[in-house]
């Protein structure tokens, strides 16, 4: 994901996607990569009101707005500072008339009454480890962000609360927590579909995309895997991803 920013007050103002989009973002810590190009390039065309949970500084969210010019988003992100950055870039990008963020916890939002069964999309990057397991960054913003309080099924059971009946859900996670992943999953959603990511064709996936619908009764699919690299360049695909030009789309499953 090509970037050419300049560092101002701690942040730094990216272009991204061949300079289509504008992402202020922390210089140092937590910042947008690979994950979240790959999360929203894998928003399935079509949706209406699109919810972004642990939105950070906006990119999922932002990029699908952007290439979906008649979904309406919301960002959720608990972090007032990337609360403020995400704030920023809206407006920066020109889609204040239809993307908006709101401070929230994503582990509690049943308190969010007007939330409820409001999206027919959610997507989400949750944080990867459980706090006291994994290494720890030593940067506090990056560290809240890949940490998680709670538990993974938590996170999920929040997240089918703001889903509407059909809705669809698209996450994006370690593959080495498919584990915990598919019971959380299985517990809430039909017509799961899992994408396997891999560094390169000979080594083991690192990343996982999952889909899945409330309320379906379709089965479980495999689609084929994605590899970022072809030894020490970008593989088609990626690179085609990371400009914003194609997209990653899951199986199209009906309710």
């Amino acid at each position: 994901m090509g970037a050419n920013g300049a560092g101002e007050g701690g942040t730094t103002e990216d272009r991204l996607f061949r300079g289509a989009l504008v992402l202020r973002q922390p210089a140092r810590g937590h910042r947008a990569g690979t994950d979240a190009v790959l999360l929203a390039a894998a928003a399935s065309p079509g949706a209406r009101h699109v919810l972004d949970i642990g939105a950070s500084t906006g990119l999922v969210g932002l990029q699908v707005a952007r290439m979906q010019p008649g979904a309406r988003v919301l960002l959720l992100e608990r972090d007032p500072a990337m609360a403020e950055l995400a704030r920023q870039n809206i407006a920066a990008n020109g889609l204040a008339d239809r993307v908006a963020c709101r401070e929230a916890d994503a582990l509690a939002l049943g308190r969010e009454a007007d939330l409820r069964e409001a999206f027919d999309l959610v997507l989400t990057n949750p944080p990867y480890l459980m706090p006291g397991r994994g290494r720890a960054s030593p940067d506090a913003a990056r560290r809240a962000a890949h940490e998680l309080e709670g538990d993974l099924d938590g996170w999920l059971r929040n997240a089918a609360t703001v889903m509407a009946p059909g809705g669809e859900i698209v996450m994006i996670h370690r593959a080495d927590a498919l584990d915990k992943i598919l019971p959380a999953m299985a517990r809430r959603f039909g017509g799961l579909a899992f994408r396997f990511i891999h560094p390169r064709a000979d080594e083991p996936a690192h990343r996982l995309l999952v889909s899945g619908r409330k309320g379906s009764r379709q089965g479980l699919a495999i689609l084929p895997p994605l590899f970022l690299f072809e030894g020490e360049r970008p593989s088609a695909l990626s690179a085609a991803l990371h400009d914003g030009t194609a997209s990653l789309p899951m199986r199209e499953q009906p309710a």
